[in-house]
């Protein structure tokens, strides 16, 4: 007999099970409902897209880098077209006899037949070019046309490398270019809301950006702007048909203020020895003349070195890369006189008419230290004028003794010394404008009188750049009125303006009628450029000793070591009395200000006046 309650059970169990069944069909319809829905209609868009980015290719046009010109529209540098043999592997079944093929008329280097079979099973993959070799003569070019019926799936293709014309004349003030990291790339793509992608090169060597000089300080405005260029793939990635070119945007061109003639002179007139040429027009501030010697090729560095050519630079003792107009520390020597005199005018310390008895030294009255100057027996009893003209350095020591430090430096701050001169000048020192604290914190000894009287003729700590030289020399020339300097006037630039309590026009009138008397008056320091020119120049000269001396006899045992001789200074400013250009000139261990430095400073005047 059947049990009722088992019977019963059994049923209970069934409709359980069928229950469970149907839920889970139900939720698997619902579900395959959500997701054709969400497929059709709500995330259709998103789909689209995917098949659309799966379906083409974008990728990055290089644009060319802006033209850079002289003041008078000559070219510095521009963009050189360069050709590269270009292979189309498509069709190419046997890479190994193409390359020999081709090897026969063009030579190809170990290194390029690598690289061309690395590249090759990738790039045929996905329809790409492969660069055989870069940078063509016109005689490989002329091989290969005449053969070019030969070889369909090659081609010769533009492209450009960046060329200094003058690539040793402004190696360190327009400076080179080199090849972006990664990290640069990001930004700069990031900047332009772009990220990275594969990249159709204006340049045979590939991304670029400044590295150094005015390339680098106005590298966004040079570089231009990425372009687009969207191909159809098919599902490998294979490059079947271009869609659409959005062109790249060419950088902006640029127009600086260096002047090309004087370039040239202030570099032959250097002649390969370690210095500085710097030279300004003193109306707006702009750099006219930018020369550290000895200087290298730029488009070397940016095209393309060998490691011992690299090596051979980096190690040699007379350090070209050093840009020793902006980054060389020298000191001013007795070119700061003009400075200290008017220092004491606006501290009522002296005036034109005071004089002093200049025995050719200055004892120290706390302990009875000598400061010899640099004539024999002295300048007798010799006023403020004068002291200029002959550069007397025992009238500047009793000055500077008069003076106390804060102040001094406080005065001479507002002549370029310890601060920046320059609003796009690449890595400029600030030069060194001592002071007690600085003193303490560096040698951990304190201030003494001594170290200002050094200072009164421009030696002990203070250093400058010739950059900043010349930002004195001009700031004298314009009264105290100058702008920053610059080599692109674009901008409102700022201006230095010098304000006094006891300074006038007569005392500026003063200071530039010594300087004239520097090289005009039989008394100069410098009369030996007086017949070097048919206008007048405004100089101040100097030497900067390396090795302190008692007498003339201990210096001659000195400069038997090159590397121990003083340095050559001057700056200079003409053509009186209505001054246009300002220089200032450092030739390291060349021991006369005027007859070594001077002759240089009148041949860049001579040539900045005449081509006006």
């Amino acid at each position: 007999m059947i049990d009722i309650n088992e019977r019963y059970s059994e049923k209970r169990n069934f409709f359980k099970r069928l229950l469970f069944v149907y839920i889970f069909f139900g939720i698997l319809f619902l579900y395959l409902i959500y997701k054709t829905f969400s497929l059709q209609v709500s995330s259709f868009t998103d789909y689209e897209l995917a098949s659309l980015e799966n379906k083409t290719r974008e990728f990055l046009v290089q644009p060319r880098r802006g033209i850079i010109y002289d003041r008078n529209g000559k070219i510095i540098v521009n963009n050189k077209p360069s050709y590269n043999l270009i292979l189309n592997p498509e069709r190419v079944d046997d890479i190994n006899k193409l390359i020999s093929e081709i090897n026969k008329f063009i030579n190809l280097s170990d290194a390029e037949i690598k690289n061309i079979n690395d590249s090759f099973p990738n790039k045929k993959k996905l329809n790409r070019e492969v660069v055989v070799k870069r940078n063509l003569t016109q005689e490989e070019i002329a091989r290969f046309e005449v053969r070019n019926y030969k070889f369909p799936n090659v081609q010769i293709a533009e492209r450009y490398t960046r060329e200094n014309l003058y690539p040793y004349l402004f190696s360190h003030s327009i400076g080179y270019v080199g090849n972006l990291d990664e990290d640069e790339l990001r930004e700069i793509l990031l900047s332009q809301g772009l990220k990275s992608s594969e990249t159709i090169f204006t340049y045979s060597g590939g991304f670029l950006n400044g590295k150094t000089g005015v390339e680098y300080i106005y590298d966004k405005k040079l570089r231009g702007s990425f372009g687009k260029k969207i191909y159809e793939v098919d599902a490998s990635g294979r490059l079947l048909e271009e869609k659409q070119l959005i062109p790249a945007i060419d950088g902006e061109n640029i127009i600086t203020s260096l002047d090309l003639p004087s370039q040239k002179v202030a570099y032959d007139k250097l002649n390969f020895r370690r210095g500085a040429v710097v030279a300004v027009d003193i109306n707006n501030g702009a750099i006219v003349t930018y020369v550290s010697s000895p200087s290298f090729s730029v488009n070397k560095i940016a095209n393309g070195l060998s490691q011992k050519e690299f090596n051979e630079l980096i190690n040699d003792d007379n350090k070209p890369f050093f840009d020793r107009a902006a980054q060389g520390r020298y000191s001013p020597a007795s070119t700061i006189k003009p400075a200290i005199a008017l220092f004491g005018i606006e501290e009522d310390i002296l005036d034109w008419d005071f004089t002093i008895q200049d025995p050719g030294f200055f004892v120290l009255p706390e302990d009875g230290r000598i400061y010899r100057g640099w004539k024999k027996g002295g300048h007798g009893e010799i006023n403020l004028k004068d002291a200029i003209i002959e550069s007397s350095n025992t009238f500047f020591f009793s000055l500077a003794y008069k003076t106390e430090i804060e102040e001094l430096r406080d005065h001479l701050s507002n002549f370029g010394f310890g601060t920046n001169v320059c609003i796009d000048c690449f890595m400029p020192d600030d030069g060194l404008l001592p002071s007690p604290r600085w003193k303490m914190n560096t040698h951990n000894f304190g201030w003494f009188k001594g170290d200002t009287v050094n200072m009164g003729v421009g030696q002990g700590y203070i250093n400058a750049t010739p950059l900043q030289l010349a930002y004195y020399s001009a700031f004298l020339a314009t009264k105290g009125n100058l702008n920053k300097f610059s080599f692109v006037q674009d901008k409102d630039i700022d201006k230095n303006i010098f304000n006094s309590n006891n300074i006038n026009d007569t005392d500026w009138d003063n200071i530039h009628e010594s300087m004239i008397g520097v090289i005009e008056s039989p008394k100069g320091t410098a009369g030996r450029l007086k017949n070097l020119k048919d206008y007048v120049i405004a100089a101040k000269s100097g030497t900067v000793e390396l090795v302190s001396t008692e007498t003339k006899e201990d210096y001659q045992i000195i400069r038997e070591v090159e590397g121990k001789r003083d340095h050559a200074i001057i700056i200079a400013f003409a053509p009186m009395p209505n001054p246009k250009y300002a220089v200032s000139v450092v030739i390291e261990n060349g021991e006369s200000g005027g007859s070594v430095a001077g002759p240089v400073a009148v041949a860049v005047l001579n040539s900045l006046i005449e081509n006006d």
